[in-house]
């Protein structure tokens, strides 16, 4: 194979006791006599464990022999999808930071941690940000791409000698680094953890700040709660104060935006930016949410790459040049297309809407939990044929309970939703908790499973192959929630109702998923109504905003639905929040606090744009 070429073999798919070897009987070099691809024990006997992991009747394929991407002969024959032959960028001079065995993941270029300043990452999922991390947290040493003799830092620090990264990674050598790090699933923390909030974020007050912390993210009312009763809100601050309150050198932050709304997010960038002024300290924020990532990292590296396959880590650029060359799909100082179509935006704002038939009418409903715990008000309105209509508004407002009122979940204690209506429903937290194969359960959603159509329109935007084999109780945070937008999109209805789809979701995934929704929505003229939290997604998606405000946890309101430009106005006011159009993309930017063009707009009430 050319030394631009690498084989991947996903053990988790490679099924030889399914198969007849289809890809070594086909493979021409095989045929012709030599040894490219065999079974793992036949290539290295009792010595095979060593290598890697698996089971010795899986293939092994020899890079050397192969022929590269240009035959591909075993990717087209293997029946499980199994293989990647893929061609490495021409501009990959080195050998990779780490590769973890033969036909497995391997990752090039390291990002560089910067004493007091907030450093992002941004990449898809799956293109090695986490084995970064790993490598500059000192839980993994790297090889250098030699999987088979043991990893030496004095290796690494020599390749690195003269960049950036050669005082941290001789700190890190040294014992001289301390590192605290947020968890991505923030979910998942009920399953490590037993006990209150308060014993578990005691625990980790090293600097003596955690008081100040708890009352700057707004937990203290669930402060001696038990961890396990927190929603996928309060769990994310927790877990981002547990982060904080150590006293480390360097902090690691994986997503630290789901489960919160706008202002939320803006408190957790403000908190990550103090901390990072604040000494020597260094900030490593992974983060799909291109508005709070342009506000927060003082600079950004791109990750781009195979998920699964091999990753690359770019030197670092600004911020701003960085988010707009992964927007456009092309790096510019690395001569590089990681992406055939560039993600735009709307030139101008708000788009015009053509008023359709009422699909969806309401009355004025009321919901009240126990004794005066939390109300919610609405406003009487109509949901429109064909439209989007995005919904926003703090946590804790009841946007998830108006949704439940719609779909039948919860009864309204006045007004009566419309039982005929047929409503194809995403809840906000998805659990899953049967081991039945993804595509044995989507089959079981719609006849369409599988045809032409379905797969097109919905499992190819929604990136579904790599996961109908796996059972839904193996599935990651995003390949979950890309499943349920699928189920729910499967579904005959009036109305498809999603609640959060963006969680999880990459930005590539959430410019997929939202274009899988939108399509669909144009194509059946269908209506659907959305909420989330991220500004881009709304932006992209919606024809109509309905916006919520109140007391977050004591009462609530909805108005009816408006234009994009009234509801984004009267939302952002209520946060105290401005943006801006980016010159070059016309994606949506917030103003920072306080600047000449924030003070601008708000003295002429544009909180949305300011006007063209």
């Amino acid at each position: 194979m050319s030394e631009d070429s690498i084989a991947v073999v996903d053990l988790d798919r490679c099924q030889p006791d399914r198969c007849n070897y289809e890809c070594a009987n086909f493979c021409p070099p095989n045929r012709s006599g030599k040894e490219c691809i065999v079974t793992r024990e036949e290539r290295y006997g009792d010595d095979e464990e060593e290598h890697f992991d698996g089971t010795p009747d899986q293939i092994s394929i020899s890079e050397e022999i192969c022929l590269g991407e240009s035959c591909g002969i075993c990717v087209g024959k293997c029946p499980f999808d199994a293989i990647e032959i893929i061609n490495l960028p021409q501009e990959l001079e080195d050998d990779p930071v780490h590769r973890y065995g033969e036909n497995a993941f391997g990752l090039y270029g390291l990002p560089a941690p910067e004493d007091g300043r907030v450093t992002g990452i941004l990449g898809p999922n799956g293109i090695g940000k986490t084995t970064a991390v790993h490598i500059l947290a000192d839980e993994l040493t790297p090889n250098l791409g030699e999987f088979n003799t043991e990893a030496d830092w004095e290796r690494v620090i020599e390749r690195y000698r003269g960049t950036g990264l050669q005082d941290y990674l001789q700190a890190m050598r040294d014992d001289e680094v301390s590192v605290a790090r947020k968890p991505q699933y923030v979910d998942q923390i009920p399953d490590s953890f037993d006990g209150s909030t308060r014993e578990l974020l005691e625990a980790t007050d090293e600097r003596g700040a955690l008081d100040e912390l708890i009352e700057r993210v707004g937990i203290r009312p669930v402060i001696d709660q038990d961890i396990d009763t927190l929603s996928g809100g309060e769990l994310q601050r927790v877990a981002l104060v547990a982060t904080l309150a150590r006293d480390a050198d360097f902090y690691f932050l994986d997503e630290i935006t789901p489960y919160l709304d706008i202002g939320q997010r803006m408190t957790a960038a403000r908190l990550i930016q103090e901390l990072a002024a604040d000494g020597d300290r260094s900030m490593l924020v992974v983060e799909h949410d291109l508005a709070i990532l342009d506000l927060l990292a003082d600079a950004l590296h791109v990750a781009y790459g195979e998920p699964g396959a091999f990753g690359v880590i770019t030197d670092p650029k600004s911020t701003k040049n960085g988010i707009n060359e992964y927007l456009k799909g092309y790096l510019e100082n690395e001569n590089m297309r990681i992406r055939q179509e560039a993600i735009t935006f709307e030139e101008h704002a708000p788009r015009s809407v053509t008023a359709g038939d009422d699909v969806v009418e309401y009355p004025e409903l009321k919901k009240s939990y126990g004794d005066g715990e939390f109300s919610l008000s609405v406003e009487a309105g109509a949901i429109r044929e064909s439209e989007v209509l995005g919904v926003v508004g703090p946590n804790g407002i009841g946007k998830s309970t108006f949704a439940k009122l719609l779909a039948g979940r919860l009864e309204p204690d006045e007004g009566q939703v419309d039982a005929r209506l047929d409503i194809a429903y995403k809840p906000q937290y998805i659990e899953i908790d049967q081991p039945m194969r993804v595509d044995a359960f989507l089959a079981s959603i719609t006849d369409d499973f599988g045809s032409s159509y379905w797969n097109t329109e919905i499992a190819q935007p929604l990136q579904l192959d790599a996961v109908m084999e796996q059972n839904l109780d193996d599935l990651s945070g995003g390949e979950r929630q890309r499943v349920a937008i699928a189920a729910c999109l499967s579904k005959d209805a009036d109305l498809y109702l999603m609640d959060e789809p963006s969680a999880h979701l990459d930005v590539e995934q959430r410019v997929m998923a939202t274009t899988a929704i939108r399509r669909y929505a144009e194509n059946h003229d269908a209506t659907a109504m959305v909420i989330d939290h991220d500004i881009y997604m709304i932006d992209l998606l919606s024809d109509r905003l309905l916006v919520f405000d109140g007391e977050p946890a004591e009462h609530g309101h909805a108005t009816q639905p408006q234009g994009m430009r009234e509801g984004m106005n009267e939302f952002l006011a209520n946060l105290d929040i401005t943006f801006r159009r980016d010159e070059r993309t016309g994606r949506p930017r917030i103003n920072k606090p306080g600047s000449n063009l924030d003070r601008e707009q708000k003295q002429a009430g544009e909180y949305y744009y300011s006007p063209e």
